[in-house]
């Protein structure tokens, strides 16, 4: 058969597997697969749960490239790789993340955030969109070339990851550093961890990020006697209103971006535990996502400039380090094999003309980059990652699906 036929056999196969889209992400959905960082135990029940599905879909090529991690109760983070042939030694890869986050105000959710609730084409779940829904698409590709007896030109790569949530040191950092001659340099990457609800935008650059974790230290003491003390708490809070300055230092504009970059407030922990001690301690975080032109120690730089200044107005000391760093990467150009066969894809597929931008999120692409990959994100998505009563769309799974069969041919 041709190419295009052999495409279509594909598509049309993976067409009718709506019930198998809500077998898979019921079963994950019941996983949560929480980071320790998180409050859970890693990824490892999700891992084994889909070593299972690979091993029942027959002939796919499985290994594991695992992290060491005392903190889980396996004392690893498992990060799978699953190949299949093809005509020729070039091979598609796709990446999903098995973690996800916490479900956050439980009063919030309409329904269990662990329990999948089917409403018509609607998934809802912790994890059905970010990032099961990639997985799922990646399976139901895998699915269809064994049950069609179908060989591609490309192989078929597929990863699945650990750790993406909370900065992929035990993810696709470690794969990458433990097993570079997996990906080689005619390799396709596509990450489905980024898009929009009409699949329009393919992510070919991002913002690079600095986490910025910020420690006031003053004096402890009774809350009836603060003259005897220097309430860190409050000295923190005046830090945080000024953080909007630190950001003004950082206001180019990129054409490749729809944003500048940004600078947002995000984690505080916990201080004194009762209310009537004065904290003399107080840690809180700014997440920042820069553009290309600027480093990350400019970054760092400016919030010890001004906190030092807000700091010595309060009697206090402050520390600001990094909590984590992600430079900027370099960019995927809009030429490459992998941009334009992904976006002729989606055309023929979709019918859909896709358009090339930056992002200031941070997925698993950046991690390609940075080792000269030209990876791109895409998927198409609702944007309800991370919310309460987070929802996919089973049409949604089948349709990037479709999208990642027909890379598959020449």
């Amino acid at each position: 058969m041709s190419c295009s036929t052999n495409s279509q056999v594909l598509q049309s196969w993976i067409a009718a597997r709506q019930a198998r889209v809500i077998d898979w992400q019921r079963q994950m959905t019941a996983i949560p697969a929480l980071g320790p960082e998180n409050g859970g135990t890693g990824e490892m029940a999700k891992a084994r749960y889909l070593e299972s599905v690979l091993h029942d879909l027959g002939g796919v090529e499985i290994l594991r490239v695992d992290a060491p991690d005392t903190r889980v109760p396996d004392g690893v983070r498992p990060n799978i790789v699953a190949r299949m042939p093809g005509a020729g030694p070039r091979r598609l890869w796709l990446l999903g993340h098995m973690d996800v986050v916490p479900p956050g105000e439980a009063q919030a959710w309409k329904t269990d955030p662990w329990t999948l609730q089917v409403d018509g084409d609607r998934l809802i779940g912790r994890g059905v969109e970010d990032n099961q829904q990639a997985i799922v698409s990646m399976l139901l590709v895998a699915e269809a070339l064994r049950a069609t007896g179908v060989t591609p030109d490309l192989g078929l790569g597929l990863l699945f990851v650990s750790d993406e949530e909370c900065g992929s040191r035990y993810g696709m950092e470690h794969v990458i550093r433990e097993r570079p001659d997996l990906f080689g340099p005619e390799d396709l990457i596509v990450v489905p961890d980024m898009g929009v609800e009409d699949s329009s935008l393919i992510e070919v650059a991002e913002k690079g990020s600095v986490w910025v974790k910020v420690t006031v230290s003053g004096r402890q003491c009774h809350a009836s006697t603060p003259e005897e003390g220097r309430n860190a708490l409050v000295a923190a809070s005046d830090m945080i209103l000024h953080v909007k300055d630190v950001q003004a230092r950082f206001a180019a504009v990129d054409p490749l971006f729809d944003s500048p970059s940004t600078f947002v407030p995000t984690r505080h922990e916990e201080n004194v535990p009762n209310i009537n001690t004065l904290p003399g301690k107080d840690v809180f975080y700014v997440d920042c996502r820069i553009l290309p032109c600027y480093a990350c120690q400019d970054v760092l730089d400016a919030f010890a400039a001004t906190f030092g200044e807000i700091a010595r107005q309060h009697g206090v000391d402050v520390t600001v380090e990094a909590y984590k760093t992600q430079p900027p990467t370099p960019v995927t150009p809009v030429d490459a094999p992998v941009v334009q066969r992904l976006s002729s894809a989606i055309r023929k597929v979709l019918g859909v003309t896709p358009r090339h931008l930056g992002i200031g999120g941070m997925t698993v692409a950046a991690v390609f980059r940075a080792q000269g990959f030209n990876a791109v994100g895409w998927a198409t998505l609702g944007g309800t990652m991370h919310q309460p009563n987070e929802e996919s769309r089973i049409s949604r799974a089948i349709g990037d699906a479709r999208v990642f069969a027909e890379m598959l041919f020449d």
